[in-house]
Formats: structure tokens, sequence, C-alpha cells
């Protein structure tokens, strides 16, 4: 029988990400290894995107450089990939912006 086993940093993100999405049951992590390191694939829930990613970014990169500084404590290489769900984005911007005009299917706050 094989058994899994989960490294620090792997179970860090876990930990981290389950901890403030709205469907941690979702969340799941595949790591691979190479000569550069560790890669840690991170799936999550097309809800829980927006949540992950953040604004500009900023939870995702506040993420990774923590893991990376978690990955350094056990010297280890990390990096973080983040899988988007099947079918692209799962979340949408409710209201167009002025490059949106074109796009059917896009509120603009006159039609709310």
């Amino acid at each position: 029988m094989d058994t899994v086993t989960i490294t620090p940093e792997e179970q860090f993100v876990l930990d981290t990400v389950r901890a403030f999405v709205q469907q941690p049951d979702a969340v799941s992590a595949a790591r691979s290894e190479d000569e550069l390191g560790t890669l840690i694939e991170l799936e999550v829930a097309a809800e829980d995107m927006p949540t992950l990613i953040g604004r500009e970014g900023r939870t995702a990169k506040a993420l990774r450089t923590l893991l990376r500084a978690v990955g350094a404590k056990h010297d280890a290489r990390v990096n973080l990939k983040i899988i988007e769900p099947e079918g692209g984005r799962g979340f949408t911007t409710p209201y167009r912006r002025d490059s949106d005009a074109d796009r059917p299917g896009v509120l603009s706050r006159d039609d709310v």
C-alpha cells in the first residue's frame, strides 16, 4: 500500500488556503519535483478564485512569498502554480467598463 507523503510546504498551502476560502473541501494540491525544485499545483473551486488571487494578485503573491519562506526553512526551493478551474473564469464583472461597451451580456450601471 502506497502512502502519500505531504511535505511541510504542501501542508502549509493546504491549511492556509482552506482557512479563507468558502469551499475548503474543494482545495487540492499536487506536488512535482524536478531539478529546479518543487512545484505545488493548487486547485480551488471556481467561486473561490477571486478570493485566492486577491486584488491585483496581492493575496496570491503573499501566499507565494510565505511558501518560499517555509521552503527555505526546510532547505527546499518551492514554487506555487494556481490552476484555473475548468471552463475558465468562474467569476464575472457585473458592470461594464468603457472597454466592454461592445460585449453582449455585460450590464451597464444604467441597466440595473
